[in-house]
């Protein structure tokens, strides 16, 4: 972790210290699986918005306006100065959390899960507004207190407390997979922050003493575990999506059987358009265009990162590093689960998956990485402007 330290504190970056233009290898990386994932998308929901609408393109048309204004909203974030988001990080993340106590109060239910709140017409999850709310005031605290991480009082106590009201607030939702994201992303910014590698022994130990406890008190969660172990023993119900989605992989073989050319996405894979649409590519695009996708979500994951650790200040390395880890989660969740190395969890698969704010939401947080790219430290790339 020696490259995120010894990071000077956030200031108000000015005019001069622009180094240049947006990172133009990860801000194309994101337009690729943007468009690849439009492809796919359509692909995929054709047969089901023709079944539920009438209109085989309903859903692509919906996703592709989305997919319009969020590449506007990315560029524009990624143009503004990101010091903005050091001052605004506790507010984000004061509101997100009032949003996500109102689940239970208005919530809407969705698949027997009552996760998304509905505001002017537009329903979305705050659980995922609370991821980005949990990374920019992490990263905030962490770099304000850049010198007492290695203490209890400031490099344990605040980041605990925060986790601890989410995940009880999210318990209520029954949402496991969302919990243990949040946990995850917070671990590894506490790590990268500088927390004492001690208390990672013992936030581990209640992490697990919370997990088993979780699975034996909400049946559901271990209905799913079932379902993922021996899927064949309720093969027409909870193990139904599993055993299809494995149907479309296999079906897919080396080469594929061509764009758009599935079969299982005619109503036999449930959410064929979007937490399992990767089982749709492997179906459409075989081995090599699953890897191919996989490859191109590593390249913009290390390119992430690589950001992170060339940032001007510790505010902007954290906060990268804490959003390119949050987009890595989601990748390795949803893969893993679609493939069955990982029980069902319901996240969807970045920029495929169909849900037009949570792709806002994703292109809004690709912008702030494209604005710290904007300081990066670069000494070729400024020696090359000096010469």
């Amino acid at each position: 972790m020696a490259l995120f330290k010894h990071k000077q504190s956030p200031r108000h970056p000015q005019r001069e210290d622009l180094s240049g233009i947006l990172d133009m290898p990860f801000l194309l990386l994101v337009l690729l699986l943007l468009i690849l994932g439009l492809v796919m998308m359509f692909s995929a929901s054709y047969a089901r918005a023709n079944w539920d609408t009438g209109n085989s393109a309903y859903y692509f048309v919906r996703q592709a306006g989305f997919a319009a204004f969020g590449v506007v909203i990315m560029l524009a974030v990624g143009r503004l100065n990101y010091f903005i988001w050091y001052r605004t990080a506790m507010l984000i993340l004061a509101g997100s959390l009032f949003l996500l106590a109102l689940v239970p109060v208005i919530g809407k239910e969705v698949n027997g899960a009552k996760r998304w709140i509905s505001i002017a017409g537009i329903l979305f999850q705050p659980s995922e507004l609370v991821k980005l709310g949990l990374i920019l005031s992490f990263a905030a605290m962490m770099a304000a207190w850049q010198d007492k991480m290695d203490s209890f009082r400031y490099g344990v106590l605040p980041y605990a407390g925060v986790l601890a009201l989410i995940a009880g607030l999210l318990i209520l939702e029954r949402h496991l997979s969302a919990t243990l994201i949040i946990f995850i992303i917070g671990a590894t910014m506490m790590l990268i922050g500088g927390t004492r590698k001690r208390w990672f022994l013992l936030g581990g130990a209640a992490a697990l003493i919370f997990l088993g406890v979780y699975l034996s008190v909400k049946g559901y969660a271990g209905t799913r575990i079932t379902a993922w172990l021996d899927p064949e023993s309720d093969a027409l119900d909870s193990g139904y999506q599993i055993i299809q989605s494995r149907y479309a992989i296999g079906s897919g073989g080396f080469l594929g059987l061509g764009l758009g050319r599935s079969r299982q996405k005619y109503l036999y894979l449930p959410e064929e358009h979007n937490d399992y649409i990767f089982a749709i590519v492997c179906e459409e695009l075989g081995f090599i265009g699953a890897v191919g996708i996989i490859l191109l979500f590593a390249l913009l994951i290390l390119r992430g990162y690589w950001i992170a650790i060339h940032a001007r200040d510790r505010f902007g390395t954290l906060a990268a590093a804490g959003l390119t880890t949050k987009l890595a989660i989601q990748v390795f969740f949803n893969i893993g689960v679609v493939t069955g190395l990982l029980p069902p969890t319901g996240i969807s698969l970045p920029f495929f998956s169909y849900g037009g704010t949570a792709l806002l939401l994703q292109l809004f947080e690709m912008g702030i990485i494209l604005a710290i790219s904007r300081w990066c430290v670069n000494k070729d790339a400024i020696g090359r402007s000096k010469a």
